[in-house]
Parts: C-alpha cells; sequence; structure tokens
C-alpha cells in the first residue's frame, strides 16, 4: 500500500515537471494551457505537487527529469532529519506557493550588483538589461533591476513598465511589487503599478501573478496573451481580455480607458505634464471615463477631456482645476 502511494507520489511529480517545462516552451497553445488548468485543479495531490516541482525548478533550473531526482533527494533528507514540508510547499494557498516559491541556496560568488533607474515627470525611458531583455519605463517610475547567476530579479516601485524579457530558462524573471510577484522565463508584458493597486497584461509568453511570500495568502493566476489582471487600488480582482496594444498605447503617446474614474486619469496626466490638473470636488472626481486621449499639449488633453465629460477647465494659480459645468 504504503509503495503504491509513493509510486502514485513520484508519478504525479514526474507530470509537474513536465508541465513545467511545457509552459516555457515558445509553441504553448490556448489548448495546452486549458490542459494544464484541468490537470492542477483536478486533485489537490497534483497542486502539491506542482508546487514542490517548481521550487526546485526555482532553486537548480533542472530539466524535468532532474526535478524529479532532486525532490526525491530532499524528501529522503527530510525524512532522516524529522523536517515538516512547511519549507518546501510555504504556506498559503498551495497555487499561490507554486508561482512564487524561491528557494535561497549559500553561493560563494559574489553578490549581483544591483542597478536602479527611474523616470522623471513625463519622462519615458528604454533600458536594455546585460541578458538582452528590454523594459520601457513610463513618467515617474522606479526600478531595482538584479541580474543574477540563478535568477533575474526586478523591485518596482509606483510606476508603470512595458518588459520584453529574454528567455532563459536557468534565470527565471520575476518583478515585485510590494504585494505581488510577476514571474516569467521569456516574454512581453506590461506591469502597472500605481496608487496600491497592480495590473499585468500579457502580450507573449505565459506570465504568473501571486501574493508576495512574505504578504498575505492569495490565489496565483495564470495569464496568457490577451488577459489582464488588475488587482487591490480599491477594487476587486478582475481578469479580462484586452488587446495588448491598447495596454501598450502609452509609448505612443495614446492612452486607453474604459470606466477609469477621473481622478485616475487626471493621476496619469500629472505624471506627464509639469503644471498640476486638479479636481475641484471629490464626487467628480469618481466621474468614469471612457476614451482615447492623445498625451501631446497639456491644454489639448484638457481640452479633450472637456468633451467627453460636462467639465471645465479653469486656470489657476495652483493649476488647472477642473469643474463640473
Amino acid at each position: 500500500m504504503i509503495g503504491e502511494l509513493q509510486d502514485r507520489a513520484q508519478e504525479r511529480l514526474a507530470q509537474a515537471s513536465d508541465w513545467i517545462a511545457r509552459l516555457q516552451a515558445d509553441d504553448l497553445t490556448e489548448a495546452d494551457g486549458l490542459a494544464f488548468d484541468s490537470w492542477l485543479g483536478a486533485t489537490p495531490d497534483n497542486a502539491r505537487a506542482y508546487d514542490q516541482a517548481l521550487a526546485v525548478w526555482n532553486a537548480v533550473g533542472a530539466s524535468s527529469h532532474d526535478i524529479v531526482l532532486e525532490l526525491t533527494r530532499l524528501e529522503r533528507r527530510r525524512a532522516r532529519q524529522g523536517l515538516g514540508r512547511r519549507w518546501l510547499v510555504g504556506a498559503g494557498s498551495l497555487a499561490a506557493a507554486a508561482a512564487l516559491v524561491v528557494v535561497v541556496l549559500p553561493s560563494l560568488a559574489s553578490k549581483p550588483a544591483t542597478e536602479t533607474y527611474a523616470t522623471a515627470n513625463g519622462q519615458h525611458r528604454v533600458v536594455t538589461l546585460a541578458d538582452g531583455s528590454k523594459i520601457e519605463l513610463n513618467a515617474e517610475t522606479q526600478l531595482a533591476v538584479t541580474l543574477g547567476r540563478d535568477e533575474r530579479r526586478v523591485v518596482m516601485g509606483e510606476g508603470e513598465a512595458i518588459f520584453d524579457v529574454a528567455a532563459d530558462r536557468d534565470r527565471p524573471f520575476t518583478i515585485a511589487t510590494g504585494h505581488q510577484v510577476v514571474r516569467v522565463v521569456g516574454t512581453q508584458f506590461d506591469v502597472r503599478n500605481r496608487q496600491g493597486g497592480v495590473a499585468v497584461t500579457v502580450a507573449r509568453g505565459v506570465v504568473e501573478v501571486g501574493p508576495a511570500p512574505n504578504g498575505a495568502p492569495g490565489r496565483t493566476y495564470v495569464l496568457r496573451p490577451g488577459q489582464r489582471l488588475a488587482i487591490g487600488g480599491g477594487r476587486a480582482t478582475r481578469l479580462s481580455t484586452i488587446e495588448p496594444a491598447v495596454a501598450f498605447s502609452w509609448r505612443t503617446g495614446r492612452v486607453v480607458y474604459r470606466d477609469e474614474p477621473l481622478s485616475n486619469v487626471v493621476a496619469d496626466l500629472n505624471r506627464q505634464f509639469a503644471k498640476p490638473i486638479l479636481i475641484a470636488d471629490v464626487e467628480l472626481g469618481r466621474t468614469p471615463i471612457s476614451g482615447v486621449l492623445v498625451m501631446d499639449s497639456q491644454s489639448d488633453v484638457v481640452r479633450r477631456l472637456a468633451l467627453m465629460l460636462p467639465i471645465a477647465a479653469i486656470d489657476s494659480p495652483e493649476g488647472v482645476v477642473l469643474h463640473r459645468k
């Protein structure tokens, strides 16, 4: 009986490691994604196996076969030492841990250097990293990038950026935004971290988004091209379908809004222009706005806003004040 259970556990680990390899493939299809979702949710044992396999993959960058061997070795060591499973599986939901567990191994190598990048009001910047990845920063964005031997890591403060990540299965690419962690291998996606909310839009590849290891437990989402996930910021978590070009439009001087509160739109504008735009009252700031704003001159942008909403713009010593008509 015990032997049969062990055989089943080994089979699940083999399946999990095969899925890890498959999810990194360039020819991943929508059918593959649906099949993976079905397998992962079929039993809690599958989720546990995926969690364990991914933890080892994060640590050693191993092949599917090596992952199973490494897990077997670790399980034997755990049994000898009487350790619990929590160090490997992690706390919270298993799906969340699957995306976010990172095992830190001792290393004699010197600590990799961290480079910081930032943009000011109205500034955009394109950065090419040493691994070939490119990051395009929107205005008022701060990033710290560390390219290590086993991992490429970005710590993102307030801001928005498009990441075009060079594929490297041996070094996963993670972006920490505070309460959320985004993990990829090779893909293109947009991350927006503003006012306590995080939104991730995928153009190419597969992206995992879940809670930070030291944060509150929560669900992990697997995003595919054309999907957008919005978390926090005072709103319910929302997974939607979107044309990636819409989310990326800011880099060409156009921003698309869909039922966005005027206060959020104005906050975006104030990152692009030096002269502040103010809203006369809180209720007006809650007014939803939908449409495309071309970011040319501030006066033209404000004029277009007045065409989209019943508002009037009045110049004052403090800035441009928006009033309800």
